[in-house]
């Protein structure tokens, strides 16, 4: 993997260099401008007041101490319980972030290769098929199983470019395959859920398109074969326990933290993500792609881990060589890597390891805010983390609101931006 290292070194190293405009890659050393930032305030206040969100947990930190730090509104509209950084909340597809971290630990350890074939680890991956449209003249369609044209990576599994989808977006026939299949069903674990998958077909070609869906999954699979270990017993071990991520995991049964989960508003708790979001359930299945829950208390330190380029504490969780590969542009334009409408990460932005990374300003005039090699993601249930290195700083929202969260994140992320200045 070191060419790969290189490769995407050499694409940061090469990204022009761009003046900066407006609340685009604004130079380095800026500062927060306090009355600027009471707009984030008045914004999140008005949210609730209009009863467009039940409440939230915002946080800017910069140069490791917290400039911002407001919370707003309620955990849930029955209990009336104020938020709190104790306030615990679905993460959905920010999970994702927290395996990759781990999954890139393994690989450091050398027990885990992104040249790694899947089948390797689950042979039934071998057999899988990439199911094409076709077309008849009537205007049907149906659908043509054809074989891999190379074998589906690690590699692919960790940016999003395996064929491996979702059943709740989008109307291709494999899409609809995987609506069909119920593959949420029953009592599964991590094992029988790759099995499932590995009986579907795959949305495209390996390394093809960046295919949002349970890639994230199958890693985590992959993950709890070379250790022997639970998914969740592997990142406590490696990632959770040693930053004192302590209120991070996957279900929420206990009555002391059930009191502490946040809700969405009754009118906004389909998360819409294909199956009920069962956190106060406790399941043999481990979603690694849209599972854990964490509180703001606990996802500060991973937020600060990834902004100090892999170290918190004093200790290394990646070292500088698996940072950076983690977090090099992988679905670039020399990559094969197609990218359609719904490529998720967004324009401007590239796909690293299990985040997305800017690489450009975009299409838009002006370029939307952020930073070169600024780090993101974000999940269904309306929690978002942004990390700007160059400006050492992230931020990081926690909320409860599938319906309202792209309209506030946007949001905050241009109030954030705009309360910078040099």
């Amino acid at each position: 993997m070191l060419c790969a290292l290189g490769f995407g070194a050499l694409m940061l190293a090469a990204t022009p260099s761009v003046r900066a405009e407006g609340t685009f890659d604004i130079p380095t050393g800026a500062r927060f401008n306090h009355d600027k930032l009471a707009k984030i305030t008045e914004f999140f206040k008005n949210e609730v007041a209009t009863g467009k969100i039940a409440g939230a947990n915002v946080l800017i930190q910069q140069h490791g101490k917290p400039v911002y730090h407001e919370t707003f509104g309620v955990q849930d509209v029955v209990s009336k319980a104020p938020i709190n950084d104790k306030t615990i909340f679905r993460l959905s597809s920010l999970t994702k972030a927290i395996t990759s971290v781990v999954a890139m630990q393994l690989v450091q350890d050398g027990k885990i290769n992104l040249d790694d074939p899947v089948s390797k680890y689950i042979p039934s991956f071998a057999n899988m098929k990439v199911g094409v449209e076709k077309k008849a003249e009537d205007g049907t369609k149906t659908l043509e199983l054809v074989p891999l044209t190379r074998p589906i990576t690690v590699l692919d599994l960790m940016r999003h470019t395996s064929g491996i989808t979702y059943g709740f977006y989008g109307d291709s026939l494999v899409r609809k395959a995987y609506k069909e299949a119920n593959l949420y069903a029953g009592e599964f674990d991590l094992a029988e859920f790759a099995e499932r998958i590995a009986k579907l077909p795959l949305h495209n070609q390996p390394g093809a398109l960046w295919q949002y869906g349970h890639s994230t999954d199958i890693l985590a699979r992959i993950m709890e074969i070379v250790t022997g270990k639970s998914l969740f017993e592997i990142e406590r071990e490696k990632l959770l326990d040693p930053l004192g991520m302590t209120d991070t995991g996957f279900f929420v049964t206990e009555p002391e933290r059930l009191q502490r989960l946040a809700q969405p508003l009754p009118n906004d708790s389909d998360f819409r993500v294909g199956r009920l979001y069962r956190t106060e359930v406790r399941q043999k299945w481990e979603s690694a792609s849209g599972g854990m829950v964490s509180t703001m208390s606990d996802f500060s330190k991973f937020a600060q881990m990834l902004l100090n380029g892999g170290t918190f504490g004093g200790k290394t969780y990646l070292t500088p060589k698996t940072f950076e590969l983690m977090t090099s542009d992988h679905a670039g334009k020399d990559s094969g890597v197609a990218r359609d409408h719904y490529y998720f990460p967004g324009d401007g932005f590239g796909m690293g390891l299990g985040l997305a990374v800017r690489t450009d300003p975009g299409n838009a005039k002006p370029p939307p805010p952020g930073s070169l090699g600024e780090l993101k993601w974000d999940g269904a249930a309306g929690c978002y983390m942004v990390v700007d290195r160059k400006q050492d700083m992230f931020f990081v929202v926690l909320e409860q609101t599938p319906t309202e969260r792209q309209r506030v994140q946007r949001t905050l992320k241009q109030l954030v931006y705009e309360a910078l200045e040099n």
